[in-house]
């Protein structure tokens, strides 16, 4: 966000501390708090149009972005969780019962791990796209079936699928405006279409446009298409915790850092090869 230049002056506040996700110890609370207590474990997700970031010492996390974690729960897994579990569990939990067929684009990134994992808790059946190289880790996440986009255009692959969805889950963004127009073919026409994934430039900008408001009868998709802004929910939080704590969703680890070494975190994040969460400690996990 803060690399956007002059747009992320008009969508959060400066000077701006980086990072959204943490995990860590209680250390004081409000006097009309009750669920939480001094020393107990929770999950953050802060709000990134705020000026406060998680690579700090201390943080104030406001009621809709914490969740108490389970005793004894790895840090490490928590504090990779909040936005891409709460941003999957928004995409996919209003719009699915169970014996769902569910697409998830980009099922290999953060929101797409969460996301396979997360609708098969859900009862749902998953297919979802990945490269090759990550097919294995799709199909241990649960994932029923794979679309290797390594091997032809995805659309394509779908159209040649003997399967409508209820809901398709867009983490990529750069698909549209095929993905979502040719869904006439492979979504219900009471199924939703969900775009999380997405640049800020002028031509993902217009993709959006198209999509969103071309009728079907000139050639636009007929499915609900839904623009998705994850937000905090303090009970949507408690939920993935809850699952965090059962084993029925894990988080994907890619890489742990130091404080010292949080830049180094940064420029191998914007690699963009990374296969699953940077972990940066600010603090000791004691």
């Amino acid at each position: 966000m803060v690399e956007m230049g002059f747009a992320s002056k008009a969508i959060t506040s400066f000077p701006k501390t980086s990072g959204m996700d943490l995990s860590g110890r209680v250390v004081a609370v409000a006097d009309d708090v009750a669920d939480v207590k001094v020393k107990d474990a929770v999950m953050v997700r802060l709000d990134p149009r705020k000026a406060q970031g998680s690579l700090s010492q201390y943080v104030i996390a406001e009621y809709n972005g914490y969740a108490v974690l389970p005793a004894d729960f790895d840090l490490d897994l928590a504090a990779g969780a909040p936005t891409t579990a709460l941003t999957a569990y928004q995409t996919i939990k209003p719009y699915v019962q169970a014996g769902a067929k569910v697409f998830i684009n980009g099922g290999s990134g953060g929101a797409g791990t969460c996301g396979i994992q997360i609708a098969k808790a859900l009862g749902c059946h998953v297919t979802t796209s990945c490269s090759t190289a990550k097919r294995e880790l799709c199909e241990r996440l649960g994932a029923d079936e794979i679309i290797d986009y390594k091997a032809g255009d995805i659309v394509t692959q779908l159209k040649q699928k003997e399967i409508t969805f209820d809901l398709i889950v867009d983490n990529v963004g750069s698909s549209l405006p095929d993905l979502y127009q040719e869904s006439r073919h492979y979504l219900k026409p009471e199924g939703a279409f969900v775009l999380v994934g997405g640049s800020a430039s002028l031509s993902s900008i217009k993709n959006v446009m198209k999509a969103k408001f071309t009728p079907s009868f000139l050639g636009g998709g007929k499915g609900k298409f839904i623009t998705y802004i994850t937000e905090n929910n303090h009970d949507d939080l408690a939920q993935i915790t809850k699952w965090l704590g059962e084993g029925v969703i894990k988080t994907i680890i890619d890489s742990t850092f130091e404080f010292e070494e949080a830049l180094e975190a940064y420029k191998h994040l914007k690699k963009g090869s990374a296969g699953g969460k940077i972990i940066v400690h600010v603090a000791s996990k004691a």
